[in-house]
Formats: C-alpha cells, structure tokens, sequence
C-alpha cells in the first residue's frame, strides 16, 4: 500500500466512534479470542479499540474491517490503524507509543461468480486458484500462481488440486478438466490427503478412496463465500 498523509479522523467523519464505547461493547460482547468484523470501518475506531483492549486484558481478538471507499480505506482507515501500531506524535509535539502488532491490507477483485452460480467465462485460472485455495483450506495461497501446474498449493499436509481452463494442455476428455486415470498419473505427487477441483470425475469412489484423494465437481462443489 502507498504511503499516504495522515488525515485526523475527526476532520472526516462528523460523529466518529469513540474508542472507549466500542471497547466497552467488545468486553461485554465478545471474548477474548473472538473475530470482530465491522462493514463499515469509516475511521478504524473498532480496530483501535479491538488492538486497545487486547494490551489491557491480554486478550487475541482479531479484526476484519470493510470500507467501500478506496479514499477513506487508504487515507484514514490504514493510515489510521499504522499510527495506532507504530506509535505517532500529538499536535502538541508528545509521543504517544504503539501497540504493536499489524494488519493486512486487501482490495476485493472482480466477482467470480455469476447470479446463477456459475464461474464467469472471464475468470482465469489464477482468481479462480486464489479462491479455491482460500476456502478448502482458509488460508490465502503462500505464492503467486504460476497458472503451469493443476497443483496449487500445499496447507498441514493437504494438496489442493484444480483442473481448470486447460491447465494440463490438450489432454483428453476436456482438456484436461477431467480426472482420469491419465491425469490421476501425470499430477504432482503428495504424501497426505489431495483434494481435486474439476468439471467431472471418471474414477470409482473405491479407486478415489484408495488413492487419498477427495473430488470436487466445477462449479457446483466450489463455495461461493
């Protein structure tokens, strides 16, 4: 994210949230492991609060905050949450010291899915590998995806496998969409448990069992949130 000047939030948002309110509702509300999702981050009080009273109770909540306006998100919101993270300096010239820690800075892409549940033609194999990956396992992909390899990751053991857009070339049936004893045999090797994404399977579930592999049909097996 590109570094931006700080606007004090209280120049932007007439009413903002005070911290002590929202870490006052969070004690009561929430324990002190809990997931605290705010859709309409504005300011970033409840990040600041959640971070606040984690110092005072020794708590690990964490926070998912969701601003639509990339303006604010950028030039309040994150620049917000750094300065409660890295400390920052009053009008007055007094340091005020961080509360450690950090967060992550995403920017939602294009939709993947169209209103009948199907995989819009435009989607490539990449977005399509991102949020494959993220809902089999709940982690975001370790690395980029080359888009030259069905395998597309590896989380605590489990292989995560997508047989999408031709991704084996021109193997037949279906260009390699298809799990087939071909392909069974030419996809990359895991010692643990391997979950396949593709548009149809031709293996036995006595063959899949034996084989430690888990398959899911495109698109209907594929969560869309």
């Amino acid at each position: 994210m590109a570094s931006c000047e700080f606007k004090d939030s209280e120049s932007v948002f007439i009413t903002p949230k005070p911290v002590r309110l929202i870490k006052r509702i969070l004690g009561i509300a929430s324990d002190k492991n809990s997931l605290v999702l705010d859709s309409f981050a504005g300011s970033g009080t409840t990040g600041h609060a959640v971070k606040q009273l984690n110092k005072e109770d020794g708590g690990t909540r964490r926070f998912i905050l969701v601003e639509m306006d990339e303006n604010i998100c950028r030039n309040v919101t994150a620049e917000r949450l750094k300065s409660v993270f890295n400390g920052y300096k009053k009008p007055n010239g007094e340091r005020v010291d961080g509360l450690g820690d950090g967060f992550r800075y995403c920017e939602l892409g294009e939709p993947l899915f169209a209103a009948d549940g199907s995989i819009k033609k435009e989607v490539g194999f990449s977005d399509l590998a991102r949020h494959v990956f993220f809902t089999e396992t709940g982690e975001p992909l370790p690395l980029e995806v080359t888009g030259k390899s069905p395998l597309i990751g590896v989380s605590r053991e489990t292989a995560v496998y997508l047989l999408y857009n031709g991704i084996l070339g021109d193997r037949a049936p279906g260009g390699g969409n298809v799990l087939t004893s071909e392909v069974l045999r030419i996809l990359p090797p895991n010692k643990g448990l391997r979950v396949v994404y593709g548009t149809a399977c031709r293996l036995s579930p006595n063959r899949l069992k034996r084989e430690g592999i888990v398959f899911r049909q495109i698109p209907y097996e594929i969560r869309v949130s």
